[in-house]
């Protein structure tokens, strides 16, 4: 019988490579999204998609949420690949307040109720969660603050858990700088910024997945990304926020 793996975001981006990649390793996968359309898009680049399934729902919503860990509670799953996010781009005050909401419950809250709700089951089948949070956890971010704050949170909550969950689940955190993702668009940020570290969206997943076969961790991917965690970790926050302030302004 195939093992079963939940990636949520699955119309674009990681999402979309995790899904042909952990096909190829022979899964059955339950693509979620919220775009019907792009969802089957992802569906019919798949080499066997008559073996897979799509799920659909606005993780902003808590009913929804609750809706989608309901319609999977009789599934035996075997991963999860907590992937969907976005940002936005801008001054905190300029942004509207439900857009700036919508990031915490897309990006940290939806992530940490599905995680408690399939845990019982990735535990019983001695399973894996890859939890894709970002670079732009490990320092304070002008213009993307509440992004940055949310991945902080989701690094420290998954690093946590990877913790506790030692010997039982492995869990990768997987920490990605710039990548051509779409994500830019969606969040509405000036082309160009980060560029000189874009690594690429299956580079990055890739590396996801030999953390995973290598019992899990903290996972940077890429040179470039690994070159720019260490610019990070060396400046201090005064000067990074002085630096990354006139950098991100549009």
């Amino acid at each position: 019988m195939k093992k079963t793996v939940l990636i949520t975001g699955s119309s674009g981006g990681f999402g979309y490579e995790f899904a042909q990649m952990l096909e190829r390793e022979g899964y059955h996968l339950i693509l979620h999204g919220r775009d019907k359309a792009r969802l089957k898009l992802t569906l019919g680049v798949l080499l066997y998609p008559e073996r897979h399934q799509c799920v659909f729902a606005d993780l902003s919503s808590r009913k929804e949420t609750e809706t989608l860990i309901d319609s999977l509670a009789a599934m035996d799953i075997y991963g999860l690949v907590n992937n969907a996010g976005f940002g936005v781009w801008g001054g905190f005050s300029d942004k509207e307040g439900v857009a700036q909401a919508d990031v915490v419950r897309v990006d940290f809250l939806a992530p940490v109720m599905l995680a408690h709700a399939m845990l019982p089951m990735l535990k019983k089948n001695k399973g894996f969660m890859i939890n894709v949070s970002s670079l732009a956890a490990e320092t304070p971010l002008p213009y993307m603050a509440t992004y940055a704050a949310v991945k902080a949170g989701m690094t420290f909550w998954s690093e946590a858990i990877r913790a506790e969950l030692k010997g039982v689940v492995r869990v990768v955190t997987l920490a990605p700088g710039p990548s051509p993702t779409g994500f830019r668009d969606v969040s509405g940020a000036p082309k160009g910024k980060g560029s000189l570290f874009s690594t690429t969206a299956s580079e990055v997943v890739q590396a996801s997945l030999d953390c995973l076969k290598a019992g899990g961790g903290y996972c940077i991917p890429g040179f470039r990304h690994k070159i720019l965690w260490l610019i990070q970790k060396i400046t201090p926050r005064f000067l990074s926020l002085s630096i990354m302030a006139n950098y991100l302004k549009k």
